[in-house]
């Protein structure tokens, strides 16, 4: 078993710190501030191709696994971009996968050019406010009318939303008290028209620059030919999509660790305190050493997963595992920075108290902690399901 980056791999890694090293931590840390979409970023990436990692040759994508799209996104947030530069590009990284997989020739042709140019932003509407986590429980309705489908509902969480043009969207074609399991769902991709959806942004704790939305949806009107695949599977393909994400989320999630635990190792190294370095007290190097141990092993997860994917193999658990072992181990670094830096922790221009705002991020989304064991309890150990 080699563990090592294969030399295409080591190519991307360096590929990407280099792209990255004009967005510092200044740069974010004024993003963080002010807000504002981080436009430059975003096209930067877009103009070397990036975008399109995962995406197939033909409509311009590179056509590699979920496992380089990993290493890129860790390393994004490991620059000090932290889940504000990974978030920046998260979506058009795995969202259209069940475009890929479901979609048609003259759908994917139609569609992944522009996202992998960076011409198009897209935004995922899934989450609605009284559903939560219980997706099949979705309201938001889409009735067929001839040629189109009219849409009425509420979306909730949904980011990127301020500078989306593109919105994949989950609702319901079918009445609920008339499914059975996890049919009556459909999955559109279409033009995010403002006269009839209204975006509202919810102030949050961290991750300014990349805004978070509740959606009212009115009378939207969607061509068929908007559709993927069939009317009422939607659930069944937004599932090919999930394990990706989490993939994602948990490599971003270790990147962010490692940056605030360079950042520690840094200040213990240079701060002296009774004539001596910080960083020679063992009360200041173990959390820090437990830190470095938890994001490897995380990290592990996190190539595990990935590899089962791209060899298409079954991974939800292994999925679900790297996401929470990455979120919780990137939390307890971030906070071990910040007990590291004393008082300054707590200063903003030290960036750590920061990279602790935006550690909440993978511990709470795309799925809870307490979703992720009882799955785990359910798949992995055959006990009775609890929810």
């Amino acid at each position: 078993m080699d563990f090592r980056l294969s030399d295409e791999q080591e190519q991307i890694k360096s590929a990407i710190e280099r792209l990255c090293e004009p967005f510092d931590d200044d740069y974010w840390f004024k993003k963080d501030k002010e807000g504002g979409f981080p436009f430059d970023f975003h096209q930067a990436l877009a103009q070397a191709g990036w975008l399109g990692i995962a995406m197939p040759q033909e409509y311009g994508g590179a056509g590699l696994g979920i496992s380089e799209a990993a290493l890129m996104m860790h390393t994004i947030s490991a620059t000090g971009a932290g889940l504000s530069g990974a978030s920046a590009v998260h979506m058009n990284i795995f969202g259209l996968h069940p475009v890929v997989v479901f979609g048609n020739d003259e759908q994917k042709q139609r569609w992944l050019p522009a996202l992998i140019a960076g011409k198009d932003k897209a935004c995922f509407g899934v989450t609605e406010p009284n559903t939560g986590l219980n997706t099949l429980k979705l309201k938001t309705r889409a009735v067929r009318q001839g040629d189109h489908y009219v849409v009425t509902g509420q979306k909730v969480w949904i980011s990127t939303a301020q500078v989306a043009n593109k919105i994949l969207l989950l609702a319901r074609t079918k009445p609920i008290e008339e499914c059975k399991g996890s049919e009556g769902l459909s999955l559109f991709y279409t033009d995010l028209d403002r006269s009839a959806i209204e975006v509202h942004e919810i102030e949050k704790m961290g991750r300014k620059c990349v805004d978070s939305n509740q959606l009212f949806i009115d009378n939207l009107r969607i061509p068929v030919e908007d559709r993927i695949g069939e009317e009422g599977k939607g659930f069944s393909y937004i599932l090919h999509g999930l394990n990706p994400e989490r993939i994602l989320i948990a490599a971003e999630a270790v990147g962010l660790g490692r940056a605030a635990l360079r950042r520690a190792a840094q200040y213990a190294n240079e701060r002296e305190v009774f004539d001596r370095p910080i960083g020679k007290n063992q009360g200041i190097q173990h959390p820090l050493a437990k830190s470095w141990m938890e994001l490897e092993a995380a990290y592990l997860m996190v190539q595990k997963a990935a590899w089962m994917y791209d060899q298409k193999e079954q991974c939800g658990a292994e999925a679900n595992s790297a996401k929470f072992l990455g979120a919780e181990a990137c939390y307890r670094a971030c906070e071990n920075a910040i007990f590291t830096h004393g008082g300054m922790g707590y200063a903003k221009e030290y960036h750590v108290e920061r990279y602790l705002r935006e550690a909440w991020i993978p511990r709470l989304a795309p799925v809870s902690p307490q979703m992720i064991m009882s799955f785990i309890a359910e798949k992995a150990l055959g006990l009775p399901k609890s929810y």
